[in-house]
């Protein structure tokens, strides 16, 4: 994929102008980078404005990416896109920004597979209807695996609390004219000043906590991994960590390396809603791989396509009921 792209100073700020090669959507791209509307590091505004916080080599960075003035017979997904960063970290960060946003991800090798042609004609639909969606690559590995490993066994619910209580302690406000309630991720240093009785406040239990702390000692290693192309040897050097599983490891690739195949084995809701999808009945990580079989090396591009479609599972059956790990 061709990249064109300008970096111009901006008064207390650095700006990149990129002109992506095909369709970008923002919103669908970067909103899988944030947990919910709290989460302190990423703020869908619109469609076309999204900011997010992050750390370049410990140095705190806020970013705005919006989309340039419309022009003459321009497509709205094709349009130029503009990055605003402020902050220490700013000018040494900018140059990775299209990542952030899919220039790492491209989806031509999958479209023009005999695979894609396998694909159900509603997902073959939801790409035609979806032709921006893209996989992020921030290479913020250290930022992911934490945010990943406090969402180990526990809800959805939990894990947003914790880690936006978590990032608000130890982290700082975001830098520049971020959205009220921005805050930039802790460095290593400060994850593990943290505590053990805030993470107790925050609802981590003692084996999420220990593990964080493990993983961010290996912080400079982790980075370096942010710097390699390849997902699934990311991925299996992420699981030589003690308390990164599969599952671990494939929510980090997903978000830092654009994977195209690291899928979510062992996550709660995953398998059933996969197995909804093509058998309409609920099913197994097993039974999960065995129907993504067919588009190995494209399966996350799969199920992110499963979830443009609208696709939803029967809402009934049991919960898994939040643990107030603070009582214990």
């Amino acid at each position: 994929m061709s990249l064109r792209a300008t970096v111009v100073p901006v008064v207390e700020s650095v700006r990149l102008q990129w002109s992506p090669a095909g369709a970008v959507h923002l919103g669908q791209t970067l909103s899988v980078l944030g947990r919910g509307s709290t989460d302190p590091t990423v703020r869908v505004v619109s469609p076309e404005c999204v900011w997010v916080t992050t750390r370049h080599h410990d140095l705190a960075v806020s970013a705005r990416f919006t989309r340039a003035p419309a022009g003459a017979g321009s497509a709205p997904l094709e349009r130029d896109i503009v990055v605003d960063a402020w902050g220490p970290g700013a000018a040494t960060w900018i140059d990775s920004a299209p990542n952030w946003c899919g220039a790492a991800d491209d989806w031509t090798v999958f479209e023009t597979s005999a695979a894609y042609h396998l694909l159900p004609e509603r997902l073959q639909l939801a790409r035609r209807r979806h032709p921006g969606l893209r996989l992020p690559a921030t290479g913020a590995v250290t930022d992911r695996a934490v945010i990943s490993i406090i969402e180990q066994r526990v809800t959805a619910i939990e894990a947003i609390r914790a880690y936006r209580y978590l990032v608000r302690l130890a982290g700082e406000p975001a830098p520049g004219p971020a959205p009220t309630g921005m805050y930039v991720p802790p460095t290593a240093e400060q994850w593990r000043s943290i505590p053990s009785w805030q993470w107790h406040r925050a609802g981590v239990d003692p084996r999420r906590s220990a593990t964080v702390m493990r993983t961010v000692q290996r912080a400079s290693a982790l980075e370096r991994l942010g710097t390699l192309t390849d997902p699934a040897r990311v991925r299996a050097t992420l699981q030589t960590l003690n308390g990164i599983g599969v599952w671990t490891a494939a929510e980090i690739t997903q978000c830092t390396h654009a994977d195209p195949d690291g899928i979510s084995v062992r996550d709660y809701h995953l398998a059933d809603y996969v197995c909804w999808f093509f058998d309409g009945a609920p099913g197994s990580d097993d039974r999960m791989e065995e129907l993504l079989e067919p588009w190995r090396g494209h399966r996350q591009r799969v199920v992110r396509l499963i979830k443009a479609s609208g696709h939803r599972k029967p809402a009934f059956g049991p919960r898994l009921t939040p643990a107030d790990h603070r009582r214990h």
